[in-house]
């Protein structure tokens, strides 16, 4: 009828849709020929630029011309002065960041941002520490920037300090931002760390920090329960660190072992022998294993084989700072040193007074949201490892009883068969 707009039926707009994709499909696939023959010549000038720039415009994620873009900018960069050099990277920076628009989480562009910088004659970090806090702002789970972060952080010189308090602001805003919260976990470490003579645990948080940081994570908690960001932070808070648990000698074998809490590197592995330090070469129970919980060493012929020698051992681990002393005393054949006889002691074995009173208090508090939420899995969950760290016998019941209230899950009927499996 007259007057009344025509509406295209869904068949018709389906067809211009394909149309229209296919005709940039073509296009692109026109320009990307184009490019790959200019690089296989040999071809590196502006308008390898222009070509790169405007399929990269549409697909940021195209590998190969972002190699291709930094092969043309190296040649161009040969022929300019340092101020053209720096202009030229300048504007490679503007059309990264239009690149990011298109697709934030593009491994291409932020590796070549990164690169770019390298090439810059004065870089401009606080402008990409701005940029970072832009992207960060738009999505605060992006760990192409929060990578890209780090690297900015440590060549613009940032204080660990104002990175913590960069947290405490993306923190504030969002209790549920993971990233934030793992973040903060890298910079207390460097900025409060436990302090000596307890130099073994110096990977440690002090704990005049803990405690700041324990109210932090119950005011996340509270104010959501079931967000598991605060909890899984609150779980790194109340955790030990790796550490050497058993060391092993052996006369006959002439081998020493060495057990920790956690699967670890062997970096940082040394052997003194009677005050002297060996050349020893650390191997896994696994060949290919580069994380074990367990290295091996063959020490130097004839060092112990001798019985009516005695020996002194000392395994150092320097990574955390840490070490074990053993004695192969005289007519011993073997001789080993270890924390506690079980895992579940592990954790209790080196827990002071004051420490267990920490443990105390935030047991409960997790009581008391658990009289507030009573169903909340992370809530109970945490309400036992802290049972378990400070009396599993006598919290037995009650742990048996939360267990019972999680049974549906079946991580949680796998830890239950562990820890009854543990008092037998």
């Amino acid at each position: 009828m007259h007057g009344r707009v025509k509406v295209k039926s869904t068949a018709q707009q389906e067809e211009e849709k394909r149309k229209e994709r296919e005709k940039k499909l073509k296009a692109f696939v026109s320009a990307r020929d184009a490019v790959l023959r200019k690089r296989s010549a040999g071809e590196h000038d502006e308008e390898a630029l222009q070509l790169t720039q405007q399929l990269l415009s549409s697909n940021p994620d195209f590998a190969t011309l972002w190699n291709y873009r930094r092969e043309v900018l190296l040649q161009l960069e040969t022929s300019r002065e340092k101020d053209e050099v720096q202009k030229l990277y300048e504007s490679e920076l503007h059309f990264i960041e239009a690149c990011l628009k298109v697709n934030p989480k593009s491994y291409g562009c932020w590796h070549h941002r990164s690169w770019v910088n390298t090439r810059l004659p004065q870089p401009d970090w606080t402008r990409e520490l701005g940029l970072c806090d832009r992207c960060l702002s738009l999505d605060e789970r992006n760990f192409h920037c929060w990578d890209y972060r780090r690297v900015v952080v440590k060549e613009s010189g940032v204080s660990v300090e104002q990175e913590l308090q960069f947290t405490d602001r993306l923190i504030g805003s969002n209790f549920s931002n993971y990233s934030s919260w793992h973040y903060r976990s890298t910079l207390l470490p460097q900025l409060h760390p436990q302090p000596a003579p307890d130099s073994i645990h110096s990977h440690r948080v002090c704990e005049e920090q803990l405690l700041k940081e324990y109210e932090l994570a119950h005011n996340a908690f509270f104010t959501d329960p079931n967000d598991q960001s605060a909890w899984f932070y609150y779980r790194w808070l109340l955790g030990r660190e790796e550490m050497i648990s058993c060391v092993y000698v052996s006369r006959e074998r002439e081998r020493v072992s060495v057990a920790f809490s956690k699967p670890v590197h062997s970096e940082g592995l040394m052997l003194v022998l009677d005050g002297q330090p060996q050349q020893v070469e650390w191997r896994s129970t696994h060949p290919r294993l580069r994380h074990s919980p367990v290295w091996l060493c063959d020490l130097p012929p004839g060092s112990v084989s001798d019985i009516s020698n005695e020996h002194n051992l000392t395994v150092h681990w320097t990574e955390k700072y840490t070490h074990r002393d053993c004695a192969l005393y005289t007519g011993c054949a073997e001789s080993w040193c270890r924390d506690s006889a079980t895992d579940q002691e592990l954790f209790r074995s080196e827990l002071s007074v004051e420490k267990s009173s920490v443990l105390q208090a935030e047991l409960q508090s997790c009581n008391q949201l658990l009289e507030l939420e009573p169903q909340n899995k992370w809530c109970l969950l945490t309400i036992i490892l802290l049972m378990r760290a400070l009396d599993p016998l006598g919290h037995e019941k009650e742990t048996l009883a939360h267990f019972q209230t999680l049974k549906v899950r079946k991580y949680y009927h796998y830890l239950n068969e562990r820890y009854s499996g543990s008092r037998k």
